[in-house]
């Protein structure tokens, strides 16, 4: 069995990727999964284990069916969970269907939700629950819409302390997850 210590991230990066010399770095949402790689390599202690480091690269040009989903799913397979960031950024790319739909569908991994646009628990709440204008953002990727039901999703703010929090929560842990919900913070 597959020891899973790590944590998948799942970000939005345009299709057809740019093989120009800034690629993904010019992509919001590889910019915030590039903030926890810098939290982790500032504070060894940063609970982020990036499964993305798991295996050979992908290059720019490799083939999907061959390389490229093979890759995604073998990372996923060695995780514990996904880390989705989703923002008014986020498109529904082929790439980032294929790491929900296999992520949670087969393999059942919670998933904690990042909402860069959102600093604090309060950003994300009204009246106790996620706000429309959060909820909305589910409609940008549909798989993970529709899919989310059947295991616990963490919703939380881009907040450093939060998500730290949310990283060390075993309940957002394949091997010891609590029941499928929606779960946040409260403030």
């Amino acid at each position: 069995m597959t020891y899973r210590n790590g944590n998948y991230a799942a970000f939005y990066v345009a299709e057809p990727f740019n093989a120009s010399s800034l690629g993904a770095h010019a992509t919001k949402d590889f910019c915030y999964y590039n903030m926890l790689r810098a939290w982790k390599g500032n504070e060894k202690i940063f609970p982020f284990n990036d499964s993305h480091d798991k295996n050979y690269n992908v290059r720019d040009n490799s083939n999907w069916e061959s390389t490229l989903k093979p890759r995604l799913r073998e990372r996923l397979r060695n995780s514990k969970n996904i880390v989705l960031f989703l923002s008014s950024n986020t498109a529904n790319s082929k790439a980032l269907r294929e790491e929900i739909d296999y992520g949670i569908n087969d393999q059942g991994l919670p998933v904690i939700v990042i909402y860069p646009e959102f600093d604090s628990k309060e950003g994300l709440l009204s009246n106790g629950s996620l706000k429309k204008c959060v909820k909305d953002l589910w409609d940008k990727l549909p798989i993970f819409r529709d899919s989310m039901n059947k295991v616990p999703t963490l919703h939380i703010p881009f907040k450093k302390e939060i998500i730290e929090n949310a990283l060390n929560n075993s309940n957002f842990m394949l091997s010891t997850k609590t029941s499928p919900n929606f779960y946040w913070y409260k403030p």
